[in-house]
Order: C-alpha cells, then sequence, then structure tokens
C-alpha cells in the first residue's frame, strides 16, 4: 500500500531533481555504477540484509551504509515517518504440524534438531522466528486422523472423560517445550480442522457440521485444550473456532461453519466458557481466504459477539490482500491477522517466490494491518510429506530429508528479512515512496527500542537507487534487481 507524497511536495521534488540534472539520461538512477555522492557527515551507519532473486545472495549482510545528517536528497526518496502508526506486531512464523513436528523430533538428531531450533528462533544467532500456529487434533498434515476425544462408533462423551493430549506428547509437545526453551515468549495459536467425530452431524471427521446438542461440550473441549497444553508448560495465546470454514473434502480432516454458527458458537458457549475458566487466550474469526469478507463482517456486526473477538484471520488461497483493509475499515477496533498460506512445487522459481511472498504475504499483509504473517509446515520432507491426504505438492519453510538434511526454501527467506529484525511489539509506521521509484514496494516499522527497520522490494529487472529518510537522517542504497532487502537504523 503506497502512500502518495502531496502535490505540492511532488512539484518542489521534481523541480529540484530537474535543477540536479537527474532527468538529463533515461535509467540514470537505475545504474549500479552511479554510486550516490558522499558526505562525511554522518554519525552511524544502517545495516543492509539482502536476498538477491537469483540466489547468488541469500540473506546475507551487507556493508552498512553512512547515515547523514541534514542532507537535500540527491536520489528519489523513501520517507520513513515514525509520528504515524499503525497495528503492532505480534510475530512471524509458521504451522508446527503433526508432520513438522515429527521430522523435527524423529528424523534429525539432537544436535541437528538443537542447531535448527536456535537457528529458527532465536533472532540473535538466528531469523527469531516468534508465532507459530497449531493444529488442535490432527489436519492434512498429521500422521493419523484423530482428535483428544475419539471414541467407539455411536458413543458420546459428553463430560469429556477421554480427553487427552497423548497423540500431541508424541512429537508436538517435546518440540514445543525444547523451542520454548530458546523463545520462551513464542505466540502460539491453536487452530482445529476437526471436533470429535460423535459431536458431528455426519458422525464423522471429514465434512458435516457441528451438531446443534454439541456447541456447549465443544466450547469445553477448547477449554480442556488450553488447560492441557498449560499443564505442560505451554501457553496458547489464541485460538480459531475452525480452520477454513467454507471447505470441506473427503480426504482429511474438516468442517463447515458458516458464519451464522461460528456467530452462535462464540457468542453463547465459547466466549463465556472462557470467561468462566479464567482463560486470557484471543479468539479470531473466520481463518479463511481473501474472498470472503462478509465472513468475519457478519459476524463482528453483532455486538454481542463481538466482545469476545480479538480479531479476523485469513489465508492467501483465493481473493485479494487487500480485504484485510476493506474488514479492518469495517471493525477498525479489531486487529488483522494473516494464518496461512504454502508454497509448493507448482511454483519453483526462486525469485518469482520470493517476490510474490513480500508482495503478498509479508510488505503486503502488513501495509494492510496485518498484525502477523504464518506460513504452512514450518518444516516437511522430501516427498513433501509426511502427510494426511492433503497438498500432494507443498513445501514446508525448511525441508528436513528422510536423512536428516536440511534445506532452507524461499519461504525461510522470505520470513528471515522480517522476523530477524521486526520484533514482537513493534509498530508499523508511514513509508512514504516517491512516484519515480517505479517496481518498488516497500513498509517500515519501529521496535521498542526505537530501532527502525525498512523492507524493500524492487520487482524491476534494473537497479533502483533511492535516498531514505527519516527526520533529519538520510542515506543512500542501490537495491539490486528482483532483490529484497532490510534496513535497519
Amino acid at each position: 500500500m503506497k502512500t502518495l507524497i502531496p502535490v505540492s511536495s511532488m512539484i518542489y521534488s521534481l523541480l529540484l531533481l530537474s535543477a540536479l540534472g537527474l532527468f538529463s539520461a533515461c535509467g540514470k538512477n537505475d545504474n549500479p555504477q552511479a554510486e550516490p555522492p558522499v558526505d562525511t557527515t554522518h554519525y552511524a551507519k544502517a545495516q543492509v540484509w539482502l536476498t538477491k532473486g537469483d540466489k547468488t545472495v541469500l540473506f546475507s549482510k551487507q556493508n552498512g551504509l553512512n547515515i547523514l545528517t541534514s542532507v537535500a536528497p540527491k536520489w528519489p526518496t523513501i520517507t520513513v515517518d515514525t509520528s504515524f502508526r499503525f497495528q503492532e506486531i505480534e510475530g512471524y512464523g509458521a504451522a508446527l504440524t503433526g508432520s513438522s513436528a515429527y521430522l523435527f523430533n524423529r528424523v534429525l538428531t539432537p544436535n541437528a534438531r538443537q542447531s535448527l531450533i536456535e537457528n529458527l528462533f532465536t533472532p540473535d544467532s538466528g531469523i527469531g522466528l516468534s508465532y507459530l500456529r497449531l493444529t488442535i487434533g490432527a489436519s492434512d498434515f498429521s500422521l493419523s486422523d484423530f482428535t483428544y476425544d475419539d471414541v467407539e462408533p455411536g458413543q458420546t462423551d459428553f463430560n469429556l472423560q477421554n480427553f487427552s493430549l497423548s497423540q500431541d506428547t508424541l512429537d508436538v509437545v517435546p518440540i514445543l517445550k525444547e523451542i520454548l526453551k530458546v523463545a520462551p515468549n513464542i505466540r502460539l495459536l491453536g487452530s482445529p480442522w476437526s471436533p470429535p467425530a460423535w459431536m458431528k452431524t455426519n458422525g464423522s471427521l471429514k465434512g458435516g457440521r457441528l451438531k446443534q446438542e454439541c456447541y456447549p461440550v465443544y466450547a469445553r473441549y477448547f477449554v480442556k485444550y488450553i488447560q492441557s497444553m498449560q499443564t505442560n508448560g505451554i501457553r496458547i495465546d489464541a485460538i480459531t473456532p475452525q480452520n477454513e470454514p467454507l471447505y470441506a473434502t473427503a480426504s482429511y480432516p474438516c468442517m463447515l461453519m458458516e458464519a451464522a454458527h461460528q456467530k452462535e458458537l462464540i457468542r453463547d458457549h465459547l466466549g463465556p466458557a472462557f470467561q468462566q475458566y479464567g482463560l486470557d487466550v484471543k479468539i479470531i474469526v473466520y481463518d479463511h481466504n481473501w474472498d470472503r469478507p462478509d465472513y468475519p463482517i457478519e459476524i463482528l456486526n453483532d455486538q454481542e459477539t463481538r466482545k469476545y473477538v480479538a480479531g479476523s484471520a485469513f489465508h492467501a488461497y483465493a481473493g485479494d490482500v487487500s480485504t484485510m483493509s476493506f474488514v479492518h475499515q469495517a471493525h477498525p477496533d479489531k486487529a488483522i491477522y494473516f494464518t496461512e498460506i504454502s508454497g509448493g512445487d507448482w511454483a519453483t522459481n526462486f525469485s518469482d517466490n520470493l517476490l510474490w511472498n513480500m508482495k503478498n504475504i509479508l510488505i503486503g499483509t502488513a501495509n494492510n494491518w496485518s498484525k502477523n504473517a504464518l506460513f504452512w509446515n514450518l518444516a516437511l520432507d522430501e516427498n513433501h510429506g509426511p502427510k494426511n491426504n492433503g497438498c500432494s505438492n507443498c513445501r514446508g519453510v525448511v525441508t528436513i530429508t528422510s536423512q536428516g538434511q536440511i534445506y532452507k526454501n524461499e519461504e525461510y527467506y522470505s520470513l528471515a528479512h522480517f522476523s530477524k529484525f521486526i520484533r514482537p511489539e513493534a509498530v508499523r509506521i508511514l513509508s512514504r515512496i516517491a512516484q519515480q521509484l517505479m517496481n518498488i514496494d516497500a513498509v517500515a516499522f519501529q521496535n521498542i527500542d526505537s530501532s527502525k527497520v525498512l523492507i524493500v522490494a524492487n520487482y524491476s529487472d534494473t537497479y533502483k537507487t533511492f535516498t531514505v529518510i527519516q527526520n533529519q537522517k538520510s542515506f543512500n542504497y542501490s537495491i539490486a534487481p528482483k532483490s529484497v532487502a532490510t534496513l535497519i537504523w
């Protein structure tokens, strides 16, 4: 989302640039050999981390940039303004699915596992992932179909006497405990694919709807999950009532839940249950694609239901990222989240994937009010699994082969440009891109330590040279074609 400069300012800038002779040669600003003028009046350096689409540079620290004082810009500008403050950031990460946890826990050696966890979750020596999504029960990336209260066909368990996290204690819980040792404040979001079959109209984990008489017990099921995880030293920060509530398949656990039904579940059962048991856990609605903003808006329009709702969550398999701003404008007091997208073998060009992720999932969601951005599987193997009848060619943030080799994918490098430097409680601030900077995208943040972070994506085939201005500070940078740079000062 680019904010245009006022016309008066634009005219002044054009006159200044004309006087400096910058329009005398077409494409002069894109010349990588044309180094910005050197001013020795500087007092610090801005850090630069770069990833090139041609993979010659992969999230690598570059030479620092002199920060100048009171210097007139010599290049088209990106202006960063800390006085314009937008959403607070909660974190960046992916989903620790059952499949991902299995690879961490049973394929990697202890030393390799510890090294990878430190690389993924520590900001100093690694990329500092700060948010994970968990599946409440099985998903399409689990080792089997299950919930936490499965009984024999024809039986029920309204008292939840059979409730158990036993399946999660095999891989998910042990890996979470290891992650928490290096990232104790990581946020965790839980999303169910299906309630127990006995709660559903079709008696199956696949498809169907929640029985009307099971709304109260399903609310207590969420309570038991949160409490049981807490008993294991794992705090759940938020839940969604249903993953992709408008999608049903016969292949893996799922359930249809229309907006009216989700509204009823939250208003009459889930919200009151969380209050009754003193659970400080966010309820986030929808958790599906950008193409149906009417779903979260219908829920949030209900004055009773919205009291229990923290915000809305979105996926990117359909629709446009601008939907998130549309929902924000309808209910600006409720948060926006982005909770799922997967890369895969349907798109194998590293450069295209890197830049698509920037335009849509990272820069795109941030500029459209999202407080986070999560990819799907944190890890998959070389065969896109283990999978539970789900996506046949999905790609994890990292690949862990059956032999224990680890490969970092474009999703890893995309996340790294954000997660390492934009820490929880950072706030998005204004970034204004001059009109002359075609095919450039950017977003800016201020951390609680007052450091500023600017992520710039160059979608063009040529170098782009620009001046970053923030108050009385400025610095110059030339970003390579088809590349992403994170600038920190």
